[in-house]
């Protein structure tokens, strides 16, 4: 038994080292956030049970990734390490009793929150006001040296000469790209995070100043003179020197109105300009900080509360009817594009006529989209305290918009129900489009398997000239030039 659970631990162990590599070193994840806090909690529960399993790769003892070799190496005065992460009101509840039970009493607590922005982690070093150093967070111990990437980033000032600006300070934020910024170099990237994430790791920094990278400062790390009594003391002196800070930063009293506060800025998050994956909760004395102190790997004293990976908000700019290869009319909402649990997401499928009605979903709507898995994301409801006036009904397609021939609900002797789903019943076969993906699932591979022709290869071949179409076969003519 020891055995397996042995096993089953390494390979864990074995998976997080990977997808470390492809999320720190690479810029490049394979899974998302979700999936990757579920493995490490997984790893953690594991070695709560079985006190025996130990790996110097456990999460409970490493942050991030070994710094790349590219880079000169700088050790953090102050560990940068992660935060703890909470799922629900549980976990937050569970949070503040270690809180009490360290302290060994029952202290008056509020919290600062912030939005937990989808970034890359970054700490600059000032002497005498000076930027010296600029750093990557590294493996919490130690971090690449950036300093000249950093300072193509308009936000971070190189020269701070306020009075009361600390004479040895290290301030701490995340570096990311507003969604907007990013639409004009999507083509390079994956996503905000890994455009930012690759742009900082640049050789030439030059090639990092071509990129609108943004930097929100939100902590510091080694101070020589700590006289604030509070992070959000701390927090609005930062603004006062001349860091770019969040306009979402709250003081909070008490678990029941944290969980409040979530549950409204889930709703919003997305009207925000940039990415964000959930909420840091920080007790706001810093008095209480210092007594807290830090286990392995994050702070006592803080905790990240992470929004729902498989559903989001997002807006339907338009909605377009797709016609298969049976003839079924299925309509798609076209939305503002959306990160869902790591994939960016700008279509939702509305399934059929009968669930557009039974929601009501009219063009124009904020609705709530689900991706579970590897499920197609799909439209779960309409956010009707933000429907905007006058938004019409959305008519559904009576003609088929590939070849306008009559389209019909089939009735089922059965149930004695029509059928939900909406069909073109061109008798003739002479719909382009229901031809089109007959044909794409004919060379599929749950069809012929055709080797080395895809989909893409099938839409070049898809420049020919239908002259004849019969329910038991097509005859086309290729185009030139396409086969030799």
């Amino acid at each position: 038994m020891n055995k397996n659970i042995k096993q089953d631990y390494q390979k864990k162990i074995d998976e997080l080292k990977k997808h470390n590599k492809f999320y720190y070193e690479n810029s490049s994840p394979v899974i998302s956030d979700k999936e990757y806090d579920k493995l490490k909690r997984q790893i953690l529960d594991l070695e709560k049970e079985h006190i025996y399993l130990k790996s110097n790769f456990s999460p409970s003892k490493n942050v991030g990734f070994k710094p790349s070799k590219n880079f000169a190496k700088y050790k953090h005065r102050e560990k940068m390490l992660s935060l703890s992460n909470a799922f629900d009101e549980e976990d937050l509840i569970n949070f503040e009793k270690k809180i009490f039970n360290f302290l060994n009493e029952k202290a008056y607590l509020n919290y600062s929150v912030e939005p937990k922005i989808d970034g890359i982690s970054a700490s600059l070093t000032y002497k005498n006001g000076d930027l010296i150093y600029g750093v990557s967070r590294g493996d919490g111990k130690e971090g690449e040296i950036i300093t000249e990437n950093l300072k193509t980033i308009k936000d971070i000032p190189h020269k701070v000469r306020n009075s009361n600006f600390p004479k040895d300070i290290e301030i701490r934020g995340e570096v990311y790209i507003n969604k907007d910024d990013f639409q004009k170099i999507k083509e390079n990237f994956a996503n905000p995070r890994n455009a930012a994430s690759g742009s900082l790791r640049q050789k030439d920094s030059k090639e990092t100043s071509k990129i609108p990278l943004k930097f929100i400062a939100y902590t510091f790390g080694f101070i020589s003179e700590n006289k604030f009594k509070n992070q959000s003391d701390f927090l609005k002196e930062l603004k006062s020197w001349g860091f770019l800070t969040s306009e979402h930063n709250e003081v909070i009293k008490s678990i029941n109105e944290l969980v409040y506060f979530h549950q409204q800025f889930e709703k919003k998050r997305f009207d925000l300009k940039y990415d964000i994956d959930g909420l840091v909760y920080k007790v706001n004395n810093i008095q209480l900080q210092r007594r807290l102190g830090f286990t392995s790997n994050a702070p006592r004293w803080a905790i990240a509360h992470k929004f729902s990976a498989d559903h989001a908000y997002s807006e339907i700019l338009n909605i377009d009817i797709q016609v298969g290869r049976t003839g079924a009319l299925t309509p798609v909402a076209k939305v503002k594009p959306v990160n869902i649990g790591g994939v960016v997401v700008s279509n939702a499928t509305l399934h059929n006529e009968d669930e557009i009605l039974r929601k009501d979903i009219r063009i124009g709507d904020t609705v709530k989209i689900e991706r579970a898995g590897d499920v197609i994301p799909h439209v779960l409801e309409v956010d009707l305290k933000k429907r905007k006036e006058k938004l019409s009904k959305f008519i559904f397609p009576t003609k088929c918009p590939s070849c306008g021939s009559k389209t019909e609900k089939e009735y089922n002797k059965i149930t004695k129900k029509f059928d939900a789903v909406r069909r073109c019943i061109n008798e003739s076969f002479a719909c382009e489009k229901i031809a089109i993906e007959r044909i794409k699932h004919f060379i599929s591979k749950d069809a012929i398997n055709i080797d080395g022709l895809g989909k893409k290869g099938c839409r070049k071949i898809l420049g020919f000239k239908f002259y004849k179409i019969s329910s038991r076969y097509i005859q086309f003519e290729l185009s030139k030039n396409i086969l030799p």
